[in-house]
């Protein structure tokens, strides 16, 4: 199909596709990127942040054999400040007949700027409250990629929308800015009667009259206007349920908008729907819209997108399942406060589709799934999470598989990987249910703030490494034998983007025995050649890098070398020369028997049992002391100063 041809080239150029990524990961990205070709024109619109929208009644006429919508839309909206006018988002090529307010008629003017101006019959003072309504019909614009479409399906006509970020006012008179929510919508269908009709939140009636059938939509929670979606076909509905089943947390439908000619094959892949939102519930709080509903509707893409309460899907692979269902909490009930923040709603999702794969699939797939996830993060050596201005007018680098997909997924593992799990999943708790953000926009500095007071630890460093500036390590791990089940380990590493001089990170390793012994450990990396002494109840024999996968770095080595201990080489004295006192320094698992002091005639002048001893009994001058180990015995000189 051309359009998706033509976005695949765009993604190809932009993102750094890797070869060996899942294909229904990259058609997902495709589907949510799909309006926002769009975008790269679209400025936020100064005409339309002097009201806010409380509700939006949609009334609709469509057929999908025939690509053209009528409607009628009534908006209810307080003024932020006095107003003699009122403007909305509407495309050019859609042609308004009629605007009233009440039973009056008011006049309004196209300005060709994709706007509809309404002179208010009297100036509207700010705190006060008022409806508008619009008529209007026409033949959306198909510039792009459309955020309106009728097509078929197994010969059958199918319409459906998809207006992510800016196409909503294709189709209907809005407000597209990331900036107010409606607080509830009612959306009608009148199409033939043969077809049913898909959209958010819960049926209310499906009303026959003559050869239409009119379908009502309820949607009682906050939505941006992106999110506003419907769809129109012979589909057949297939009932599940989810939810955890609690006093506290009851049971909700789950309704799927299927294809009838593929049905038995799709109810097979959907069997794991209650079983992944289950486990989201558990993990990160009660399903955002479980008042309602949730469910999915097939559609003419080879993606999925994650409108509220009913995902659009193009295919049914589990990923795209876990990843759009993911969105009804990141994304749907906390979005994006801006572009710039894009992996707040696509990296943490994919994140949660990856625990998905942890949970059902185990700990080994998982490690194959992050480390597919670095494979494509480092294929390049720049990329930052946190949109620059000038990457806004690029619609490939907002939507990145490689940067906002992967990397944000991955830079959510590695916060996982500091703070741990209660703390983590306390956390994203904490973000979706905050009485400021919960059915509202976030912006990064938020969700950062809400690690820190979970965890207790400045995240500032990390944000600034991995949100903010660009690229990742590569580690050179060298370890040493100690004796006494002692390992010395040294940690150096580069960088791959001159943003990022060194990244502090904690290190994983794996410490390896001979007989089979393993233990994993953790280094907290804050310098290069930083040095660490570590214990181990067996001897070592091997040292691996991140085992488990759980850090983005590129060709980073872990190697024991091969010389033979030498007590000489890790015992000195310190400060040498010295004035008043010394002290013998030796690994913690080599303990101090005697240290004997000689003068240069070779007589001894002094026995110590203690690591630290006075000099004041020696003359000055140059000194040597036999030390007595665990581990054999070594020879020193000292001067007494």
């Amino acid at each position: 199909m051309k359009k998706f041809t033509l976005l695949f080239a765009l993604l190809s150029t932009y993102c750094g596709i890797s070869q060996t990524h899942d294909e229904d990961h990259h058609r997902m990205i495709e589907a949510e990127m799909k309006s926002a070709s769009k975008m790269m024109n679209f400025r936020t619109n100064p005409n339309t942040q002097n009201y806010d929208i409380t509700h939006h009644k949609l009334e609709l006429i469509v057929d999908p054999a025939v690509y053209f919508v009528t409607g009628k839309v009534t908006t209810t909206y307080t003024a932020l400040s006095d107003m003699t006018t009122i403007t909305f988002d509407l495309a050019n090529e859609i042609t308004v007949s009629s605007v009233k307010q009440g039973s009056i008629s008011l006049a309004y003017t196209r300005n060709g700027n994709n706007e509809v101006v309404i002179t208010l019959p009297n100036t509207q003072l700010s705190g006060t409250s008022r409806s508008v309504e619009i008529s209007y019909s026409g033949t959306p614009p198909v510039s792009g990629f459309s955020a309106f479409a009728a097509e078929t399906h197994n010969g059958t006509p199918i319409m459906w929308t998809l207006s992510e970020p800016y196409g909503a006012k294709d189709w209907w008179p809005c407000k597209q800015d990331l900036n107010d929510k409606i607080n509830s919508v009612d959306i009608y269908v009148t199409a033939p009667s043969a077809y049913t009709c898909a959209a958010n939140g819960m049926q209310q009636s499906a009303i026959i009259n003559g050869t239409n059938k009119t379908t009502h939509f309820h949607h009682n929670y906050p939505i941006p206007a992106y999110l506003i979606a419907f769809a129109v076909t012979n589909y057949q509905i297939y009932n599940q349920q989810g939810g955890l089943g609690t006093a506290a947390s009851p049971y909700f439908p789950i309704v799927n908008y299927i294809y009838p000619e593929t049905a038995a094959s799709t109810q097979t892949s959907l069997a794991v729907t209650p079983t992944i939102i289950n486990l989201y519930e558990s993990l990160v709080g009660s399903y955002p819209f479980r008042n309602e509903k949730y469910g999915h509707a097939q559609f003419g893409w080879g993606g999925g997108m994650e409108h509220t309460t009913v995902s659009f899907m193009g295919g049914w692979s589990r990923s795209l399942i876990a990843h759009e269902m993911a969105h009804q909490w990141f994304g749907d009930k906390v979005t994006c406060g801006s572009w710039k923040d894009i992996w707040l709603n696509e990296g943490i999702t994919e994140y949660m589709s990856g625990l998905v794969v942890e949970n059902l699939d185990g700990a080994a797939s998982f490690t194959s799934w992050k480390n597919g996830k670095i494979n494509s993060i480092t294929s390049q050596p720049g990329g930052n999470l946190y949109l620059y201005d000038s990457q806004l007018s690029n619609v490939g680098r907002i939507f990145s598989n490689t940067i906002t997909y992967n990397k944000g997924s991955m830079v959510a593992n590695m916060i996982r990987f500091k703070m741990g799990d209660t703390n983590f999943f306390q956390a994203l708790r904490n973000y979706l249910n905050d009485p400021e953000l919960a059915y509202g926009y976030a912006v990064t500095p938020q969700f950062k703030a809400h690690l820190e007071t979970v965890s207790g630890q400045d995240f500032t460093e990390f944000f600034n490494d991995w949100v903010y500036n660009e690229g990742y390590p590569t580690y050179t791990i060298n370890a040493q034998n100690l004796g006494g089940n002692q390992t010395r380990i040294t940690i150096n590493q580069t960088t791959s983007h001159a943003s990022v001089p060194f990244f502090e990170m904690p290190v994983p390793l794996r410490l390896t025995g001979s007989g089979g012994q393993t233990q994993d450990i953790v280094l907290n990396n804050t310098s290069n050649g930083q040095q660490f002494t570590v214990s181990t109840p067996f001897s070592v024999t091997g040292v691996v890098f991140d085992p488990n996968k759980n850090i983005i770095s590129k060709n980073s080595t872990a190697t024991l070398g091969n010389e033979s201990f030498e007590l000489n080489q890790i015992i000195s004295l310190y400060p040498n020369p010295a004035n008043d006192r010394i002290a013998i320094q030796l690994p913690e698992a080599i303990q101090l028997q005697k240290a004997e002091i000689y003068n240069t005639l070779g007589q001894l002048v002094a026995t110590e049992t203690n690591v630290d001893f006075s000099l004041n009994q020696l003359s000055n001058g140059i000194h040597l002391v036999k030390i007595t180990t665990s581990e054999g015995v070594i020879h020193k000189n000292f001067i007494k100063k």
